[in-house]
């Protein structure tokens, strides 16, 4: 299950698609905040079902969100939970080289400039293949309106 962390729905979409057309099938969930996030990972609040709200194993985190952000929740991650089993992946619209650095010592394995293109995120289920489920590359991002087997979860 992937878990995308973002603020700006607009963004989550893009991505959505953008993973979609690159094959790749693994549950999606959203989580618009970094409480969501740590409340997502601690299951409290919605998320307490673990059948209804499994923890991921990628989770994709914009740096800049309202309240909690991305650092935040890289920071809890690192010392409340193990992440040795969770792709950690950075979003971010900015690509400078101290949020890069700190987010690598932090425990992300991955940093991505937003809009991600197609060839970054087939860039990455190549170097983290295990973490990824796939059905080979779809011709446009929705399929031509079929949802194939990806579920997507919006507050």
């Amino acid at each position: 299950m992937i878990l995308i962390a973002d603020d700006d729905q607009n963004d989550a979409l893009i991505l959505v698609e953008t993973l979609k057309a690159a094959g790749v099938k693994n549950e999606l969930r959203w989580a618009v905040d970094g409480e969501d996030v740590i409340a997502y990972f601690n299951g409290e609040k919605e998320f307490a079902d673990r059948a209804k709200h499994p923890l991921p194993t990628i989770l994709l985190l914009d740096l800049k969100m309202p309240q909690v952000g991305g650092f935040e929740v890289l920071e809890w991650l690192r010392h409340a939970k193990p992440t040795n089993d969770v792709l950690i992946i950075i979003l971010s619209g900015h690509g400078a080289l101290g949020d890069i650095k700190k987010g690598y010592d932090l425990g992300a394995r991955s940093f991505l400039v937003k809009p991600c293109r197609l060839d970054d995120i087939q860039d990455l289920v190549r170097a983290y293949s295990p973490y990824w489920q796939l059905d080979g590359p779809t011709k446009s991002a929705n399929g031509n309106g079929s949802q194939g087997s990806n579920s997507y979860y919006m507050p």
